[in-house]
């Protein structure tokens, strides 16, 4: 493992354009639950309602039964609430700064990257503390939502300007990608990087494995930073099997 630690950071030294590619497993470390999984809030199959958490959490559900997806994205909400980013998110930022060149391309819709100092950033499923109304759209922030009712939030909460119901901007189950975000990562990909990492992600989405497959293709490091096997295991040049927190803070120490 330390030789591993020791031979990415070396790539990391000497490399200009540098893609991170994060996703659930980084913000576990700053105690956020996944959806499934080690930790998660709904490893039953289905929820208190019956139903999957997928079909709860989805575009489908929220216009014709808001009050169902708010009620989980508000058990999500409060599961969360308090935590802030983590070691890994301020080594990402620090890499970042160092290297102008270097982005991150983040599955999570915690805004921990965005709140640690990265600049170069690509949310591709949004972000959870931005919202806006669906039928008027006005932008607003959970801040404000809650600090606009004062009390107990009624669920769906409602437009204070057009009484249309609010929704959060990240991308729920069987919603399209936002445009602006994919054309970002095309342009990354056209670009070239000298160095991919993998962190915290299983990589089932084909955007998220497909440019750590195109850069192994065309015999640029990559690396994953991940404590279970994922079907990205295989494929990477160096696999380090630890927490995402702990094994940056090493490299960034390495790089030292």
């Amino acid at each position: 493992m330390d030789k591993t630690i020791a031979q990415v950071a070396e790539i990391l030294k000497k490399a200009d354009k540098i893609l991170f590619i994060t996703g659930a497993g980084l913000s576990a470390d700053s105690g956020l639950p996944t959806y499934r999984g080690v930790g998660g809030l709904y490893d039953d199959k289905h929820t208190d309602d019956g139903i999957p958490i997928e079909e709860a959490l989805s575009g489908e559900m929220l216009r014709r039964r808001p009050e169902i997806t708010w009620k989980y994205l508000w058990q999500i909400g409060s599961a969360c609430r308090g935590a802030k980013f983590n070691r890994g998110h301020e080594v990402i930022s620090l890499i970042g700064k160092n290297k102008p060149g270097t982005w991150v391309l983040t599955q999570n819709i915690d805004g921990f990257h965005r709140a640690a100092g990265t600049r170069n950033l690509i949310e591709i499923h949004g972000n959870a503390s931005e919202l806006h109304c669906m039928k008027c759209g006005l932008k607003s922030t959970s801040d404000k939502l809650l600090a606009g009712y004062g009390h107990e939030v009624p669920l769906p909460p409602r437009c204070p300007k057009c009484d249309g119901i609010i929704r959060p901007d990240v991308v729920l189950f069987g919603e399209m990608l936002p445009e602006p975000a994919l054309k970002q990562m095309y342009k990354l990909e056209s670009a070239g990087m000298d160095v991919v990492l993998s962190i915290g992600t299983s990589g089932v989405f084909p955007y998220i494995s497909g440019p750590v497959i195109m850069a192994r293709q065309n015999g640029v490091p990559t690396v994953e930073i991940n404590p279970c096997e994922t079907g990205l295991s295989e494929i990477v040049d160096f696999k380090i099997s630890g927490g995402a927190a702990e094994s940056l803070d090493r490299i960034w120490k390495a790089m030292e």
